[in-house]
């Protein structure tokens, strides 16, 4: 056990309460005591992914976001509609930690060897409440870095990497043979495309601009289709016809992007195939998995029979593959930290910045291409 860390610590913590506020703050909160099997993590680099924003701000109106307290204590709040205060009632309440994955310096260790091992060692971590100076994890809920890596390096080493890998391994299980991905230029979607090039696997990728499409085609991607463009739809036919794929992935959610690739799907599926008005037979499948658009899904007509929807977490993947399927992609996450799975970020910013009420409104935009990371030490 260390001995020189402080008593208490500073963390961010997002509150609802009971009359519609959304209230966030930096609180003091008590230095844990590690278990024998748990270590204490300085952190140095923690990053801000949409799932991290959806309980920071959750459906909080930020127009209407202001500072009651000050530049070094920031005490934010901001109005919550009524129907986002139906969306967030199991929570009204309770004081919660933010921050799912990062990356630091181990601190402090419980006395099983696993966890004096570890001891000075800068590890990446995933679960919750990293938006602090300090956290505790089990050391089953870490990995060492490799020595050349910094904690910058290894502070997005899973919720991005491995969600990634998990989309051609579904794809696999359920029996596609190809993929198609939205918001393609983000950091996730440049992972995947470095993981379908090397792994073989035909990728047809979804942006909106033309500065998305070169960064695509930078690393070598072959099938980019630009939502904004008037020939949408055929374009996104003609890569579907080609790569025969029948798996989606969104991370925009709402709007009528996730029906236009199922629509798009069956297009595909009935060229040159003889006419039945039940549509296709093959199994068109669109995974949500973000909600960047927080609008109602909309599915019309003419997606055949042979379609489905639903969510997409993570969590239930990697629970589904194992220990042995989880080990094999945290290995890979490690050998390719610096190539296939670097993170680009567009501003390291402060724990007090990243209550800033213009700083938190840029980075909640959630631009594709843009990711910011938060460096308690600062």
């Amino acid at each position: 056990m260390a001995d020189t860390l402080p008593d208490a610590f500073r963390q961010l913590r997002t509150l609802v309460t009971e009359d519609g506020k959304l209230k966030l703050s930096l609180d003091k909160v008590a230095m844990p005591t590690p278990g024998e099997g748990d270590i204490v993590i300085r952190v140095e680099a923690t990053p801000i992914n949409p799932s991290d924003l959806g309980l920071l701000v959750g459906a909080a109106d930020l127009s209407t976001l202001k500072n009651e307290g000050s530049k070094d204590d920031p005490k934010l709040v901001a109005n919550i509609s009524g129907a986002g205060m139906r969306a967030m009632q199991a929570r009204v309440g309770q004081s919660l930690g933010v921050g799912n994955e990062g990356a630091g310096t181990v601190v402090a260790a419980g006395s099983s060897d696993a966890a004096q091992a570890l001891m000075g060692k800068k590890v990446t971590g995933l679960g919750g409440e990293f938006y602090g100076e300090y956290r505790m994890l089990n050391v089953a809920q870490v990995m060492e870095l490799p020595e050349d890596a910094s904690a910058r390096d290894g502070a997005s080493c899973f919720v991005n990497p491995l969600t990634a890998l998990s989309f051609p391994e579904t794809m696999r299980m359920e029996g596609h043979k190809a993929l198609i991905h939205t918001a393609a230029a983000s950091n996730l979607g440049q992972m995947l495309n470095k993981i379908c090039i090397a792994d073989g696997v035909d990728l047809v990728n979804i942006v909106r601009k033309p500065e998305q499409e070169k960064i695509l085609r930078d690393i070598g991607a072959k099938h980019i289709v630009n939502s904004s463009s008037d020939t949408f739809m055929e374009d996104l036919i003609a890569a579907i016809a080609e790569t025969k794929a029948t798996l989606a992935f969104d991370a925009v959610g709402g709007g009528p992007l996730a029906g236009q690739l199922l629509t798009a799907m069956e297009a595909a599926a009935n060229m040159g195939a003889e006419y039945s008005r039940y549509g296709s037979a093959d199994p068109k499948h669109v995974y949500i998995y973000g909600r960047l658009d927080l609008s109602p899904t909309m599915i019309p007509p003419g997606v055949g029979m042979a379609w489905s929807a639903g969510g997409y977490l993570l969590t239930y993947f990697l629970q589904k593959i194992g220990s042995e399927g989880r080990e094999k992609l945290r290995k890979r996450v490690m050998d390719e930290l610096k190539t296939t799975f670097a993170s680009h970020y567009t501003d390291e910013i402060s724990l007090a910045d990243a209550l800033d009420p213009e700083t938190l409104k840029r980075y909640d935009a959630k631009k594709t291409g843009e990711k910011f990371l938060i460096n308690p030490t600062l």
